[in-house]
């Protein structure tokens, strides 16, 4: 069952691990690697990756990406979203923004704090929803 505009952008903004691809061209396929993101109906999908990273290396080449998210449980359903991406830098903010969505609160200062001091440096990728592929595979309730 297709989703209405309001359901897939409610359903994106709940915290799921989503999987991000971005093509590698060639003869090799997409680089694909579970991340934790950010999203508010109606606005960008944000995330922080290093700066240095294949995948970070890949979207700027590329200048898009795909972003997938999906629920296993009674009912199935996904999202898959792609778009432009845009870079900018990474705050203390934007960490804790992510991490609140999958970690108790007592964890996330300090998530963030070790985030930013692991010596790797994090960039924000921004991802403007263009197209999106979704479904709802089961009954409801």
């Amino acid at each position: 069952m297709a989703l209405s505009v309001e359901e897939r952008e409610r359903f994106l903004a709940e915290p799921l691990v989503a999987v991000l691809s971005v093509a590698a061209g060639g003869e090799r396929g997409p680089v694909t690697a579970p991340v934790w993101y950010a999203y508010r109906p109606g606005g960008d999908v944000v995330l922080f990756t290093g700066r240095t990273s294949r995948k970070a290396r890949l979207i700027e080449r590329m200048g898009r990406f795909t972003l997938t998210v999906q629920r296993t449980s009674p009912t199935y359903r996904y999202a898959a979203v792609e778009g432009p991406a845009a870079f900018a830098e990474v705050t203390s903010e934007l960490v804790r923004k992510v991490a609140s969505r999958y970690l108790p609160a007592e964890k996330v200062s300090r998530y963030a704090r070790d985030a930013l001091a692991r010596g790797e440096e994090l960039i924000a990728v921004r991802l403007s929803p263009e197209r999106w592929n979704v479904a709802d595979l089961g009954p409801s309730g």
